[in-house]
């Protein structure tokens, strides 16, 4: 969908968006528009229950002397818009045009608030979040079945300061979509080292990447995560990303998960629904998709992003209940549970990274147990800290970028629970707190390194569609973690 910022418009095909207020108050270009076709738009909205309510849509079919196909009331409620209330206004229209059949659109903003542009700028990119759509795989689909819309014209006081101010959040879109097409490829499709081939991509951004292949790892003691890929033909990989934007000498360091599929190997999960377990990459998406955001719209800071890349498999070479591996602290972990492998694989990562780079903080992300979703379900992702001012920062980003957080707790009662006799833990802690005991066991591998561990698990894939983020692969953490630099880390 093209998106353009205009001052005027001579529309005359497609739709036309005007604004109504609560009480059916008309916006100055509602009304213009209401004097042209000779008070329908008044009309229908007597014969009608709308009234203004926020994001409430009156569809009127065109006048016969017009050459657009509709006219739609949009109600803007009683209050400023916020950002947020923008974005899922943008995104909500975009789906209903689509659901009309619509081509192109122009929409006029000139009431919701004192910053027009600024709201024209969030509308679009609400609009461009909920295009997204991950379709290359259907080759049967019906004309009908299809999104028809590929214009839209926002017309609004203040065109080229609503034009740049969008410029800037398409960057964070393309970032998003990066990490929705990871997490909707097929396992077939995306594996270690096709993932690894995607992120070299993002070179031509600026992105200095480096791929480290199993020898490599094995080289630095990285048993911890080789024991999870073992199993698989597939050989597990390493990439570090890094973005030099900045003038902070510490990176930024962000930290994900990638087994890009999860059996649970020898532990083998149930079988149904584990056809989801392509997604379980999550947390190594965002982190592909936050630093294609930061490149995108050159971000001043220094950002470090590391994934570890594996799949986890049960054939006759898998690694075992029973098991000690050794990480690359040194530390030995005995494996209770082949299906606990997300925490083994940031065990290396994690400590890989404050040992090479010595970042300022590290933020790890991961689609890591079920224990958090059956805690916060698919509204919050859960997360743990060892620093109350980090914890802040990230709590402010979630509120702000409207992915939400929701701080959990650590204590030394629950890091107990991985004590064993074979080894210095084992990789699991039991049947209760499971989320707990798992952010636990990765603050053994963060040293002295302020840290927060984000479980995504619930927030990763939505079965439903929402205003801004269609359902599937949610790309939920690249606004978060995007909002969280931008706020407290760039100048």
């Amino acid at each position: 969908m093209k998106v353009t910022f205009v001052q005027k418009t001579n529309a005359n095909s497609g739709a036309i968006i005007v604004g109504v207020e609560a009480g059916r108050k008309l916006t100055p270009a509602a009304q213009e528009l209401d004097a042209r076709t000779d008070g329908a738009l008044g009309r229908a909205m007597k014969n009608d229950r709308f009234s203004g309510k926020k994001n409430q849509m009156l569809h009127v079919i065109a006048p016969a002397n017009m050459t657009v196909s509709r006219i739609i009331l949009l109600g803007l409620g009683d209050a400023p818009l916020s950002e947020l209330d923008c974005q899922d206004m943008g995104g909500a229209v975009f789906a209903a045009l689509n659901g009309a059949g619509e081509k192109e659109v122009a929409w006029h903003i000139d009431a919701g608030g004192d910053n027009l542009p600024q709201i024209a700028a969030d509308i679009a990119y609400g609009a461009r979040l909920r295009s997204y759509r991950f379709d290359k795989y259907r080759t049967q689909e019906k004309p009908e079945q299809k999104p028809t819309l590929t214009k839209m014209a926002i017309v609004v006081d203040g065109a080229t300061a609503a034009r740049r101010d969008f410029k800037s959040l398409d960057s964070v879109a393309q970032g998003v979509f990066m990490t929705r097409e990871l997490v909707s490829e097929p396992p077939n499709i995306l594996y270690p080292a096709s993932f690894a081939a995607e992120v070299k991509k993002l070179e031509k951004l600026g992105v200095k990447v480096e791929i480290l292949n199993e020898k490599k790892m094995e080289k630095l003691g990285m048993g911890a995560l080789l024991g999870v890929g073992q199993g698989s033909i597939r050989e597990s990989q390493m990439v570090i990303m890094t973005w030099n934007g900045g003038r902070n000498k510490r990176p930024l360091a962000f930290v994900g998960k990638g087994v890009t599929f999860d059996t649970g190997g020898i532990s083998l999960k149930p079988g149904p629904g584990m056809e989801e377990m392509k997604w379980d990459m999550g947390g190594a998406g965002v982190v592909v998709g936050l630093m294609r955001a930061l490149a995108e719209r050159k971000a001043k800071s220094n950002v470090i992003g590391v994934i570890g890349l594996v799949e986890n498999m049960p054939d006759g070479n898998a690694q075992r209940p029973g098991d000690i591996v050794t990480s690359m602290s040194g530390q030995t972990i005995e494996i209770h549970n082949t299906d606990a492998e997300g925490r083994l694989v940031l065990a290396d990562a994690l400590w890989y990274t404050q040992d090479r780079f010595k970042p300022s903080f590290m933020v790890d992300l991961a689609t890591l147990t079920g224990a958090m979703m059956v805690s916060l379900g698919t509204e919050y992702a859960g997360f743990f800290s060892n620093d109350d001012g980090l914890s802040e920062k990230l709590a402010a980003a979630g509120t702000a970028s409207g992915e939400k957080v929701w701080r959990m707790p650590l204590a030394q009662a629950y890091d107990d629970l991985l004590k064993t006799d074979g080894a210095d833990m084992k990789n699991i802690g039991g049947r209760f707190a499971g989320a707990i005991t798992a952010a636990q066991f990765l603050q053994r591998f963060v040293n002295k390194t302020p840290w927060i561990h984000l479980d995504i698990a619930g927030v990763t894939w939505s079965a439903k569609d929402k205003p801004t983020v269609p359902k599937g692969g949610t790309g939920f953490g690249v606004r978060l973690l995007n909002r969280f630099v931008a706020d407290n880390f760039e100048g």
